[in-house]
């Protein structure tokens, strides 16, 4: 029996945040340490954040990069095996590495061999893919540091790499290291939140244990690191096909650690008794790195900590709708801290798209609560707190909320009295700060000007579209100006679904530095509100005032009261429109394929009526791909993303669809 105990610490960093992201990553040598880890896997690239975008291209990024590697981190890796990822720049092109620091000293760099091209990823644009089976020296700081393909003898302990993308691969990179005999596989990873996506990587991390006949250690990166991806953390460590240790996702503290002990001999005996083709011996001499190393010995009675650490929620029947509320929450959190803001404004119209925002973001803080003392969350804002301030108990979390949350209903003679009711008792049930704008007398300011200037009265007869967003563009200053005042985030209100047809008043509803729902499609969003009205996150509970907001039928309520506006009577049911939007736009299916669609999936209504609707659909897409490109950025939630900057591409100037449905009209009228 060979123990030794291995572990990940899932990390916050942020881009080019050198002296942070180094205490953290020195802070986490120290917390395995002070573990008794003897092998320590962190994040990919966690010494220059993963996402500096071009940055990465700079010539003085990675030599900051070296600089910090060698001369801040590398001495604090005494007694420890600890690999830490950075680019590195070798002959005329740059790669993603991670390096291998053992006692104290730079051992040797693995490449990452596949890179992440698809949705989010951009990494074929910054780095390229190392070669298979590829070895050579990089000669950095007076010293000649092996580089490539390679596997590290530490003191009779061998490890192999799979950097992310490595492991999502169809030729993973651990099966040749399996054929080498390693011991221990470690995955330094930037995976990015999406529904569903914890278990894939479970699968792949167990499956890769197994199928290697290794431990494998895999560790992610934690929060919004940059801005748009959440990153959910979520060390995993898995060991001959079964998992040893899994750690929290969607922590809000700076690193989580998760460790486990593992018996060498028992991953050889499971290797011994597989088929592998074993590797020529020429490479696998010239592929290994030896070095001394002694990890403490441990006896088969120490005490392990591994486990799985993950919550109750995460094997309950609401996975999504808790995944939802916690990686916004965490993305609103780290977004308002990293961006030194001091606090969020919404308009509350005491409708369901801001009352989802203004809901998050108190969640966000009762979340980081329930983690840490409140005065230890309001000190990560940066937020001040008076003297003599209690630091426990429901009066101060709702202190904290009144001091970072502020709700703004803003009336025209169009508005009625229930959504200023639902919008009022929302905002009061939450502890947010609340106030009410009436800005009718600016909307006929500007409709007086805009009538002399036109030479004729207005009229909703022929201004339709102008005198509904006048109402909208006339909120946005007020709410804008006490954002300035409060040195605050403004946050646009803006959905999925009404970005995909444009159904949004540019520099009005769409106004915001951080559009945090423009991820999620409306159908979705209404069934969210219905569970967070009657049941609500695991360790918080309901919110009843829901209630006011859930019994409505959402209205953009800029028409007279008489004429009933509904958003689905202007455009279409959500989920028709969202349906539409996944065939079109996820699927790549033209106007005709999905009508035909969904005929099958909608047989309530008329072949004629759907087709109206798809044809609907793909014209308000093409004509309002400009506001897209405008929209604040937001969170990447799916794999499904309108974001033109990080998923789905289409052109502002386009033929329309004009043939495309001609054929859908051609077969269905």
């Amino acid at each position: 029996m060979h123990l030794i105990r291995v572990g990940g610490i899932a990390l916050n960093q942020t881009p080019l945040d050198w002296d942070g992201n180094r205490d953290r990553i020195i802070a986490a040598i120290q917390t395995a340490r002070d573990c008794g880890i003897a092998v320590l896997c962190l994040p990919e690239l966690c010494i220059t954040g993963y996402g500096c975008e071009d940055a990465f291209q700079s010539p003085g990024v990675q030599r900051m990069a070296w600089r910090v590697l060698l001369a801040e981190i590398e001495p604090h890796t005494s007694e420890l095996i600890v690999a830490v990822g950075l680019p590195v720049r070798f002959e005329s092109s740059a790669y993603d590495a991670a390096a291998v620091l053992v006692d104290g000293r730079l051992a040797g760099l693995v490449c990452k061999q596949h890179l992440a091209g698809a949705g989010i990823h951009y990494e074929p644009r910054w780095f390229r893919p190392w070669p298979k089976g590829r070895r050579a020296h990089l000669a950095v700081d007076g010293r000649s540091v092996p580089i490539g393909d390679l596997r590290f003898d530490c003191g009779g302990i061998r490890i192999g790499f799979e950097i992310c993308e490595d492991a999502w691969a169809a030729d993973r990179p651990g099966a040749s290291l399996a054929a080498r005999g390693v011991d221990l596989i470690l995955n330094p990873s930037a995976s990015h939140f999406a529904f569903g996506k914890d278990e894939i990587r479970r699968r792949f991390v167990q499956e890769g244990s197994r199928a290697f006949g290794a431990t494998y250690i895999y560790a992610n990166l934690l929060g919004n690191e940059a801005g748009r991806a959440i990153y959910d953390g979520g060390v995993i460590i898995a060991t001959s096909g079964k998992i040893a240790a899994a750690g929290r996702r969607f922590s809000f503290a700076e690193q989580a650690c998760t460790a486990a002990v593992v018996d060498v001999d028992a991953t050889r005996l499971g290797q011994a008794r597989m088929s592998l083709e074993p590797a020529l011996p020429s490479a696998a001499d010239a592929d290994c790195v030896s070095l001394a190393f002694a990890p403490p010995q441990l006896t088969p009675e120490v005490e392990s900590t591994a486990g799985d650490a993950r919550d109750g929620w995460e094997t309950g029947l609401h996975v999504k709708e808790e995944e939802f509320t916690r990686a916004v929450a965490l993305g609103l959190f780290d977004y308002q801290r990293k961006s030194r803001s001091r606090g969020f404004v919404v308009s509350a119209s005491g409708g369901a798209d801001s009352s989802a925002v203004a809901c998050l973001v108190a969640l966000s803080l009762r979340l980081a609560a329930g983690e840490m003392p409140v005065s230890a969350v309001a000190a990560r804002l940066g937020l001040a707190l008076p003297p003599g301030f209690s630091d426990t108990g429901e009066d101060a979390i709702r202190r904290l909320i009144y001091g970072v949350l502020i709700c703004v209903y803003q009336s025209t003679a169009h508005s009625g009295t229930v959504t200023r009711t639902a919008a009022r008792g929302l905002a009061e049930s939450l502890g947010a700060e609340f106030h009410e704008f009436d800005v009718e007398t600016i909307v006929a300011g500007y409709r007086t000007l805009v009538a002399a200037a036109v030479g004729r009265p207005l009229d909703w007869s022929t201004d339709d579209v102008a005198l509904q967003n006048i109402q909208a563009r006339a909120r946005a200053p007020g709410v804008w100006m006490l954002a300035n005042i409060r040195g605050a985030l403004l946050v646009s209100t803006s959905n999925r679904s009404e970005a995909a047809v444009g159904y949004a008043t540019m520099d009005g509803d769409t106004s915001g530095g951080i559009a945090p729902i423009a991820g999620i499609d409306k159908a979705y969003l209404r069934q969210w509100l219905e569970w967070l009205e009657h049941a609500g996150p695991s360790g918080i509970g309901p919110i009843a005032a829901l209630a006011a907001v859930n019994v409505q039928a959402p209205t953009a309520e800029l028409r007279p009261p008489a004429e009933h506006q509904t958003d689905e009577a202007d455009l279409m049911p959500y989920d028709i429109l969202d349906a539409a939007e996944r065939c079109a736009i996820r699927d790549k299916q033209t106007p005709l394929e999905t009508w035909q669609r969904l005929q099958v999936a909608f047989p309530k209504h008329t072949p004629r009526q759907l087709a109206l609707w798809t044809e609907r659909f793909f014209t308000l897409w093409s004509r309002n791909q400009w506001k897209r490109e405008r929209y604040a950025p937001s969170f990447q939630l799916d794999d499904e993303n309108l974001d033109p900057k990080t998923w789905c591409r289409f052109p502002i100037l386009s033929g329309g669809f004009t043939r495309e449905l001609a054929e859908l009209r051609a077969a269905a009228y």
